[in-house]
């Protein structure tokens, strides 16, 4: 198609191939309706690509159901280059293209090989990637596509998509809108379209009726006798311009003879473009060549190596003026025609689209073929194949089995709407008790994902008890997941029902480690912390040795394990081990979760810049990925830090959010992180009002780790009363620990309670206690009371010492708020004010956040394709983003730059 009139668009267009011959990324999207030019736009930028090397794909619409069918479109000329990418996405690659067995690898793990692949091919030669129909790629690689395209940065790679609605994968990356043409230059391209001068009336009608729809000016006249233009005839009809044209194309269609029409259609049904399957196709129909070619194809598709229409909408017209018996006549022999050995899915495909009505035979094969689509990563093509299964079952029980698995890989796909249809029908269709449970098991599944209400809870405890009698193993792990519910509601009344019922299941003789962790959380809500405690221990140990695969899959609940039993080695070994597990399997969707956690725990012990940097990668997974995550890291650091700027709106948008989703933990969370940072500040009516807003009475993780921060606020604020009964609690949750972080704790907080000497030896075992733990912030807040303490018992010159080690301390950390506060103790006692030591923030204030996280990285011995993998970027742009870093701080290597950083007072992990 010519490019009339579509200057402003070639601009854009020429700056995106320039600047991928400059080495620069580009991501975009050609954006229009039917036939307004994209697909001319996109080999425009192919036929100028030179010396760019191109690389081609489209959507088919039959192939809609494919998994990663568009991914290997695209990388089927760079398969040689796998051997050079790492070896886990190597895999991945493999596994999606079914060229080796094993799991279903994670779509970021696949994106990211992806981009691994690009990046390697660009490394000879810059890269243009083309991808039209994008409307009409499968699921699965409109997702890979879009990630990968968002994060190019550095590489000379460009991608380029033609689609007429971009959907959610595409719709960050920049767009390219097309429309119409203007008055002048649809005049032109329809005059240059036609054979005889138009009547001025008429040629001023097909002009408002296209609309500047280029394929509609081209087509609307094509194969008008000179009458007919002259008189109008046709012209009149009031529709769009793409469904005019489309309309058009099966006038033509209907023109000619049947045989040719058949030909057409099998081509239109056979979405490979492959001729040989059309021919063959064909002669099982009973038409030959000769009798299909012996009229002109009109130019509505060409036949030769392959078969190409002219336009999507000749494509779709052919198609959709077919009898639907036809229809299934053509698949029906493109199904025979299919080789059932190399291309089993796409026979089971053309087999179901053939059916006329139910057929088990056709539901088995389509079933076989999610499985095969499952295994390679494709889950929303599994659902739909499975869906297409139970249209064609007959058998109640069958559509039950086949129903509860569409629903299952439904949900997994996020469609929880159909999802929720199928848990129905598996429901209806059941025929014994086990399928009833696993479709009440599948409901609550649903309802869990798609928001942590009671009914969540209620509804997982529904499904366990119905599936005691048949399967304990997973009734067990039901329970588990409705405890997850119930605590995340913070439902105080759910959390000792579903203990109550855990106790009442048989002994098992050989339990799972996830067995022992049902156990241990069981055991904190009904039995009393003496008892907890040990089985918590035991759940800990068992899962250090758990297998990868449960550890990814249950470590979201099993890191409810570690917070009661106050012991900081256990709670950072076990939320590494998580972490590092769900980086190597590749699970992005879950990696936000783990980077919070061990966030919160860099926070505790008191490296805020380490914390920081965990906090902005999970942002960035969780932005890419499309995974929903409170900021509850980047709470409690702003909250450490004591910068009301800075905290203030996260507290009050989660607080919103939470009360919005009943999300009972994430206002627990809100009141501890408040009662910290207005603890920090010194404004103790604040923090006693938050902290005495999160006291359920059996929550044994963040409630608990408030009352320290009630204790302080209740005696400061001039109610100690208060600070007894929270201290009661306090006692009663860290005496059985024996953990020197939980005595150290306890004593801290007697000591604010109690007078005389006892106050003071019990401010001295704090310090000593949690100076054997690496929390320093809890270190220097015991030297703080300790002296606060001591300038209010008339000893000011005792008080310099603790006072000095905690206002140090603090700056070391980062405490903006506590340090002021030592601060202000130290000069009622006399010491003029201190010098301030340079905060971690000021070695690296002028980098930004993925620049931090890299040098961070670099720091701790990362290599840049190991840094690559973990921040999901290609090395190229890891070392783009390095030599911003060494020149923002000044130096040359990577040796200097573990120096820099290190002097900025950050405090070391274990």
């Amino acid at each position: 198609m010519e490019l009339i009139g579509r200057g402003p668009e070639r601009a854009v267009l020429d700056e995106m191939i320039a600047a991928v011959r400059a080495g620069r990324s580009r991501g975009l999207v050609v954006r229009g309706d039917a036939g307004v030019g994209k697909s001319a736009l996109l080999q425009y930028v192919s036929d100028r690509a030179a010396p760019l090397r191109v690389l081609r794909a489209a959507g088919v619409e039959s192939e809609m159901e494919l998994a990663f069918a568009g991914v290997h479109q695209l990388c089927l000329p760079l398969l040689d280059l796998l051997p050079r990418i790492p070896a886990p996405q190597r895999a991945a690659l493999e596994t999606v293209f079914g060229s080796r067995p094993g799991p279903p690898p994670d779509r970021f793990l696949v994106a990211l090989a992806l981009l691994s692949l690009l990046s390697v091919t660009a490394e000879r030669t810059p890269l243009l990637c083309l991808v039209d129909d994008t409307h009409w790629l499968d699921e699965a690689s409109a997702q890979v596509l879009g990630i990968v395209a968002r994060r190019l940065l550095a590489d000379p790679i460009g991608m380029l998509f033609g689609a007429r609605d971009p959907g959610p994968a595409l719709t960050t990356l920049p767009q390219l809108t097309v429309t119409g043409l203007g008055d002048a230059d649809a005049r032109h391209l329809l005059e240059s379209a036609t054979r005889s001068t138009l009547d001025p009336r008429i040629r001023d009608r097909v002009l408002a009726d296209a609309d500047g729809n280029p394929l509609a000016l081209i087509e609307l006249p094509r194969g008008r006798s000179i009458t007919e233009l002259a008189g109008g005839l046709g012209m009149l009809d009031a529709a769009g311009a793409p469904d005019r044209v489309e309309r058009r194309f099966m006038d033509r269609m209907a023109a000619l003879p049947a045989s040719t029409r058949t030909l057409l259609l099998v081509a239109a049904a056979e979405p490979l473009g492959d001729a040989g399957l059309v021919w063959s196709a064909l002669r099982h129909l009973g038409v030959t060549p000769s009798e299909a070619t012996d009229a002109d194809l009109d130019g509505l598709c060409v036949i030769d190596l392959d078969v190409r229409f002219r336009h999507p909408l000749v494509r779709s017209a052919v198609y959709r003026s077919a009898d639907p018996a036809d229809q299934r006549a053509a698949h029906r022999a493109l199904a025979e025609v299919t080789d059932p050995v190399i291309d089993p899915d796409r026979r089971a495909w053309h087999l179901a689209a053939a059916a006329p009505g139910p057929d088990e035979e056709i539901a088995a094969e389509l079933e076989r073929s999610a499985e095969r689509s499952r295994a390679t990563g494709g889950v929303a093509a599994a659902a739909a194949l499975l869906r297409g299964a139970v249209e064609l079952t007959v058998m109640p029980d069958q559509r039950a089995r086949r129903a509860l698995a569409a629903g299952d890989v439904s949900l997994l796909a996020g469609d929880f709407d159909t999802a929720r249809r199928l848990a129905d029908a598996a429901y209806r269709d059941a025929v014994d008790d086990i399928q009833r449970a696993r479709a009440q098991l599948l409901s609550a599944h649903i309802a869990f994902a798609s928001g942590f209400g009671p009914e969540a809870s209620r509804k997982l405890q529904r499904a366990a008890r119905r599936l005691e009698p048949h399967d304990m193993a997973l009734a067990r792990e039901t329970y588990l997941l409705a405890w997850r519910a119930a605590r995340f509601t913070a439902d105080e009344t759910s959390l000792p029902e579903i203990g109550q019922a855990v106790r009442r299941l048989p002994t098992l003789t050989a339990p799972r480690p996830i067995d022992l962790v049902l156990d241990g959380l069981t055991a904190v809500v009904i039995d009393d912390r003496r008892t907890s405690v040990p089985a918590l221990r035991r759940a800990a140990e068992a899962f250090r040795h758990a297998p990868a695969a449960d550890a990814v899959r249950w470590g979201w609940v099993v890191s409810g394990v570690a917070p009661p039993l106050w012991d900081e080695q256990v709670m950072h070994t076990m939320y590494n081990r998580q972490l590092d597990l769900v980086r190597t399997a590749g699970a992005m969707a879950e990696l936000p979760a783990h980077l919070t956690n061990v966030g919160i725990v860099a926070s505790f012990f008191g490296d805020l810049t380490g914390a920081d940097a965990l906090v902005a990668e999970a942002a960035d997974v969780a932005g890419w990925a499309g995974v929903p995550i409170a900021p509850f890291a980047a709470m409690h650091v702003a909250s450490m830090r004591g910068r009301v700027a800075e905290a203030a709106p996260l507290l009050t948008s989660t607080a919103e959010w939470a009360t919005a989703a009943g999300q009972g933990l994430g206002l627990a969370a809100v009141r501890w992180c408040e009662a910290i940072l207005y603890n920090g500040l010194a404004r103790f009516d604040e923090a006693l009002l938050a902290a005495a807003e999160n006291l359920p009475a059996k929550e044994p993780w963040i409630a608990t780790w408030t009352l320290p921060e009630l204790i302080e606020a209740a005696v400061r604020a001039g109610h100690p009363e208060r600070g007894r009964d929270a201290l009661a609690r306090l006692i009663e949750a860290t005496e059985p620990c024996g953990t020197d972080w939980a005595a150290g704790i306890a004593a801290r907080c007697r000591a604010l309670l109690a007078d005389g000497m006892d106050a003071d030896q019990l401010y001295r075992e704090a310090i000593a206690r949690l100076s054997r733990t690496q929390l320093r912030p809890e270190q220097a807040r015991a030297h703080l009371l300790y002296g606060e303490w001591l300038c209010r018992n008339g000893r000011p010159q005792a008080a310099r010492g603790p006072l000095r080690i905690a206002y140090d301390m603090f700056v070391d950390v980062g405490m903006e708020a506590f340090a002021e506060r030592a601060h202000l103790h130290l000069v009622q006692t006399g010491v003029s004010r201190p010098k301030r030591r340079a905060t971690p923030a000021a070695a690296t204030g002028e980098l930004t956040t993925q620049e931090t996280l890299i040098a961070q990285l670099v720091r701790d011995g990362l290599t840049n394709p190991e840094i690559g993998a973990r921040l999901f970027l290609s090395p190229r742009t890891v070392e783009w983003h390095l030599r911003k870093v060494f020149t923002k701080l000044a130096v040359t290597s990577r040796r200097e730059l573990r120096t820099a950083l290190s002097s900025t007072g950050r405090a070391a992990g274990p």
